[in-house]
Parts: structure tokens; sequence; C-alpha cells
């Protein structure tokens, strides 16, 4: 890897482009999100700009590439002139980190990383490159984010989870390792502040990190609605079978509620914009979310969605009412439990069909993160 690492710093010693690495203390705290934002404010400052993400885990087949879905995100957003898998170099497919380990990877990772961001940087001001999680990730193979950093000539924005004494100690333990590679840290974004402790936070961690010598380019509120899913997302991630309403799964529920108890009960705790997991015999209480929805309950209802476990249709008469009030509903094969407990882990990302959430992350980024300071510390 070092090697590497000094032949294209020979080539790339005088580029013309500019490069921020974004990396992150920990995974699902914010890199995508902060890469789309940075892009979007840096926009009126850079004319032309790049992005890839070197090493992704997650990926999706795109005209027979393996192309990480952050890569996906960007194109469609931004519409880059380059070819997506140049975008997506590296997809770290099952068993990839095994067939290193026993020297059956033959591809040179590294050369086809520099390939694509050489490709990608051409006639760039400024590439953005997305890691993948913290400094270490990768190590096992040879491409953690800090030597990759490294072979691209970027330097690094860690973005850390909103917080004071355990943020700091995590931005500390990255920092050594991209130390220790010799990539400088340009500074640091502090994501998903809770907004109660915004002022708190916001003050105490610039103090904390300014002891340190380290820049804070910004300190970014937590918006609960990035975390929330549409019936899109649990469909997509979770494989069911859409029975209804398949022009509105773009709805995103607030809540989500388990119609384990009878039926009346279960309307003391239903909210607007919430999802009903149930098995698909429970017709007393589907037929009560129907009249919820529809207003011809006493306290109406809108329902976000409902999915129907057990692999239980309903019934023709209830499935025909639930088409006629456009809720989304979906099938699975699993228990009530087993749904409930997937949709409970269900990690969101931003697709590029959540237009409000793609204008929200660009708004928050261009507002909580001093862009200004960001260019400077390129």
């Amino acid at each position: 890897m070092r090697s590497y690492i000094e032949k294209w710093e020979k080539i790339f010693g005088r580029r013309k482009s500019k490069r921020i690495f974004v990396a992150a203390t920990r995974q699902n705290i914010g890199k995508t999100t902060v890469s789309l934002g940075l892009i979007s404010a840096l926009s009126e400052k850079f004319k032309k700009i790049g992005f890839i993400k070197p090493v992704g885990q997650r990926y999706l087949l795109e005209d027979g590439h393996k192309i990480d879905e952050d890569s996906v995100l960007m194109e469609h957003i931004f519409k880059f002139k380059f070819p997506l898998h140049m975008m997506s170099p590296v997809a770290v497919e099952k068993g990839y980190t095994e067939k290193f380990l026993d020297g059956k990877n033959k591809k040179d990772a590294a050369s086809t990383i520099l390939a694509a961001f050489n490709h990608v940087a051409e006639d760039k001001d400024l590439v953005v490159i997305e890691g993948t999680g913290h400094a270490g990730v990768g190590s096992v193979f040879d491409l953690s984010n800090a030597a990759v950093a490294k072979m691209l000539g970027s330097s690094v924005i860690l973005v850390s989870q909103g917080g004071i004494g355990n943020a700091i100690d995590e931005i500390m333990l990255n920092k050594s390792v991209f130390d220790k590679m010799g990539v400088k840290m340009a500074g640091v974004i502090v994501n998903k502040v809770l907004p109660a402790k915004y002022e708190k936070v916001n003050k105490y961690v610039r103090r904390g990190l300014a002891r340190l010598g380290i820049p804070v380019l910004g300190v970014v509120p937590y918006m609960k609605t990035l975390d929330l899913p549409t019936i899109h997302d649990i469909n997509e991630d979770l494989k069911m079978q859409v029975l209804c309403g398949e022009k509105y799964l773009d709805r995103q529920l607030k809540q989500v509620l388990v119609g384990a108890m009878e039926s009346r009960a279960v309307m003391n705790y239903l909210v607007d914009d919430c999802l009903v997991i149930t098995p698909g015999n429970r017709i007393d209480l589907i037929n009560l979310l129907i009249k919820a929805h529809t207003g011809r309950f006493c306290v109406p209802k809108r329902i976000a969605g409902i999915i129907l476990s057990g692999g239980i249709a309903p019934k023709r008469r209830t499935y025909n009412a639930l088409k006629k009030a456009n809720i989304p509903t979906l099938m699975s094969d699993l228990n009530t439990y087993d749904v409930s407990s997937k949709v409970h882990d269900l990690r969101v990302k931003i697709k590029a069909r959540d237009i409000n959430k793609v204008k929200l992350v660009m708004d928050m980024i261009g507002k909580y993160v001093d862009i200004d300071r960001v260019i400077r510390c390129l």
C-alpha cells in the first residue's frame, strides 16, 4: 500500500483540484447527508465538483456494475457527467474479506480506486470523497479510510455524533489514525445534536476541541424526519408483497403500532401517520383502521400504511375496502413479532425519491456549517 501512496503522491503532487474526504467516528451518523449538503453548498463556490465513494458496502446492481447506493443517490441528485461505476470503484460484497485473506482476490483494488479517482477528478475544481465508517474501517484488506485519504491526497472532514465528552474522545481516537498516515484533518462537523441540548453541546464541544487544536466546522441539530422511513423504504428493504396502495408508498410514518390487542384498545394508541402491523385475519381491526382513515370513526386518524403478518391475505371485501381507502398495504410471511423487529431495526437511508429530505439536508448544512471556513481548511 505504501508504494502505491508514494507513486501516486508524485502524480498528484501538483494537483489542481481540492479534495475533501468525509469520514465519521462511527456508522450511521451522517456521512452521506454531510457529503450531500457540502456538495450543494460548495457548488456556489466551485463550478466543477466530482464525487466518489472509493469503498462501498451497501450496493445496487446498475448496468452490470456493483454500485454503492450513496453513489447512486449523488448521481441522481447532482447529475454528474462521468460514468456511475467510476463513482463506486470497489464494492465489498459478502465474503470479500475472506477471499482477500485467502489470497483469492486477484483484483488490485488500490489501482482500481486510483484509476477511478483520476477519471472523476479530471478538470474538477473540487472532489468530495465519501469514506466508509471510522478511520480504520477497511484496514483488514489494506484500504482503511486513512490509507485511502492518504492515497488520494485528501484532507479529512470528520463527522461525529452529537455530544461532548464521548464525541471528543472518539474524534481524538480517529485523529490519531489519520495522523499516523500523515493525513490532515480539516475539521469536524458534529451531527445529530438533540435540539434540547443544542446550545450546551454547541458551546462546550467547540471549547473542548479548540483546546485540542481541532477546528469545528459546524454543529448540526438532529432532525427526526430524516430518520423516519416511508412505506416504500420498508417494502424495498424488507422485500414484502404490496397488496394495494402502490401510488401512496411514499407516505412517511411517524409511529409503529402492533395490533396485538382488542380493536378498540388499539384505537387509544393510534396517531396520524401510523404504521399498523397486524395478522391478516384481524378483520375487526383492519375494518376499524379503514373507518378511522376515511373519517368514519369518532376520532379520524390518517393511516400511513398497514403490514399484514403471517402471510394471511384479507378477504376480497376487506381488500377492496383497503384499496378504495388508498391505504398502502403490505403482506409478509413473517410473524408479527419478527415483522415488528425488522421494521424497528430498519436503517433509513436517504433515496433520490426523498425530495423533501434532500432539500432539508441541503438547507441544514448550508445553515449550520461554516462553508467559508471549510474552504479555508482545504
